[in-house]
């Protein structure tokens, strides 16, 4: 089996360990070996980062926006091979996972041009003779840690501006979805990026993101992932160095759909947003917040339109939803199926194994109706094909119940009344709100992060994500007489 190595410092790292990599369509068939870095594996990637960051961060724009720009193409010139990739370890469909390619190579083109944008200011001072300037700096030696769901494009939209703005990089990608980030590394490798630019530590987050966290070398940390973690590495990260933290976290996201909602729209933003990529987006829809007048119709049509998905192999022809990623992530889809069913919601369509679909973690899509917004399935993420129809009689409840969780990521509405929209956009407690289409929107030219226990931090994407990704000086300077 092929052992794939880190890199770090330049060049492609050999490790003590190795751990296979899984493909959950079929779970016989295994891709490939994959590097385990110790913590002195960590710390070599931190050392490498650090020397390399005075260099980098002096290097020109017009350097740093054709290597981002030599990634982009890279990526795209090898798209089917890193798309065949996605689908068979994380089990998105082709379809889905050449989306998410096209998407990671558009993201590194986009901050390419960005590189070039203007960043500071300029101010007359209050004193005769004075100019103020404001400089956009590197923040200097960043630690990314990614989640499985987006193997590809998550690590592109955090090194992308990380890079861009002059700072070095260690990334972490999650430990079950190692090949897909391990073949963004070949790309950057070949794109003339300086040696300890970028490097790539996997293995579990009990060392590489510990290291990260802890390490006085590392100035800043961006995190994607559960809310849960997402606490722990921020104590992690500042305790003691006070690094700079982004946290990007759960969601339990409402699509309401109102009684002048157009229902062919309606049905198809929650299908997107409940079961695309098989549920395992943190924007997903996994609450559809329904209005009664048109709800046994909704219902009626989301039913029809679920039981139409076709579950199966994440790269054949004819598959519109992909396996599960794993069987841990496989066994709480079907623990919480239990719980919505014991607490009085019923199913209407789905939530069952799929055992005639091969040796693969195969789940059908499950809509819930009856649910009430205090159900643990109307209150915690899930993060599967799983969601619940909540019946509620007026737009007011419906705002309320949208509301009624801890998270804030996304939120959605689907009406015709303009005055409703603009009202749901002021009112919902969502970073993100959308209006007649799926509230798993994520553009990468505009900012995405949320409210509440969902997000921490600044903002990521577009040029929302500068904020991070670099600190502000202001230059005061007197000129003197002529």
């Amino acid at each position: 089996m092929t052992r794939h190595d880190n890199f770090i410092g330049g060049r492609f790292v050999p490790a003590d360990d190795y751990r296979p990599n899984t493909n959950p369509s079929d779970v016989r068939d295994h891709i490939g070996e994959y590097a385990q870095a110790s913590a002195g594996d960590v710390d070599d990637a931190i050392a490498a980062a650090a020397e390399a960051l005075p260099l980098w961060a002096a290097t020109s724009a017009g350097e740093r926006a054709a290597v981002l720009q030599r990634i982009s193409a890279g990526i795209t010139a090898r798209e089917q091979e890193i798309a065949d990739m996605l689908a068979r370890e994380e089990g998105k469909t082709l379809v889905e996972s050449l989306g998410e390619v096209r998407r990671a190579a558009a993201t590194f083109g986009y901050y390419a041009g960005q590189v070039l944008a203007s960043h500071g200011e300029a101010f007359h001072g209050l004193a005769s003779g004075m100019t103020i300037e404001t400089q956009r700096r590197p923040v200097g030696v960043v630690g990314i840690i990614t989640p499985w769901n987006f193997p590809i494009a998550i690590p592109a939209w955090k090194t992308a501006p990380a890079l861009a703005y002059g700072n070095t990089v260690v990334l972490k990608p999650a430990d079950i979805v190692p090949g897909t980030a391990w073949l963004m590394t070949e790309v950057i490798a070949e794109s003339g990026l300086p040696a300890g630019v970028f490097n790539l530590a996997m293995g579990r987050g009990s060392v590489v993101g510990e290291r990260l966290t802890g390490s006085p070398l590392v100035h800043a940390v961006s995190f994607t992932g559960s809310t849960g973690v997402g606490r722990q590495v921020a104590a992690a990260a500042t305790e003691g160095s006070l690094k700079r933290v982004q946290l990007e976290m759960g969601g339990k996201n409402a699509l309401v759909v109102m009684d002048d909602a157009d229902l062919d729209i309606a049905v198809a933003a929650g299908l997107d947003g409940a079961f695309g990529s098989t549920g395992q987006r943190c924007t997903a829809s996994s609450r559809l917040v329904v209005h009664e007048a048109i709800h046994d119709e909704f219902v009626e049509r989301m039913v029809a339109a679920v039981d139409k998905i076709q579950v199966g192999d994440a790269r054949g022809v004819r598959t519109t939803m992909g396996p599960v990623v794993s069987e841990s992530q496989l066994a709480q889809d079907l623990e919480y199926i239990g719980v919505g069913v014991s607490e009085g919601a019923r199913l209407a369509v789905g939530g069952e194994r799929l055992q005639d679909r091969g040796q693969g973690n195969y789940l059908s899509p499950a809509l819930f109706v009856g649910a009430a917004p205090e159900m643990r399935i109307s209150q915690e993420e899930i993060f599967g094909p799983v969601a619940a129809v909540l019946k509620v009689s007026d737009y007011d409840e419906a705002v309320a119940v949208a509301n009624g969780v801890e998270y804030g990521l996304s939120a959605g509405i689907c009406t015709r009344s303009l005055a409703r929209a603009r009202d749901f956009g002021r009112r919902a407690q969502a970073g993100i709100i959308t209006v007649n289409k799926s509230t798993a929107s994520t553009d990468y030219h505009v900012p995405f992060g949320g409210t509440k226990a969902s997000s921490y931090g600044g903002r990521e994407q577009g040029t929302a994500a500068r904020e991070f990704f670099t600190e502000t000086a202001t230059v005061y300077t007197v000129a003197g007489e002529v």
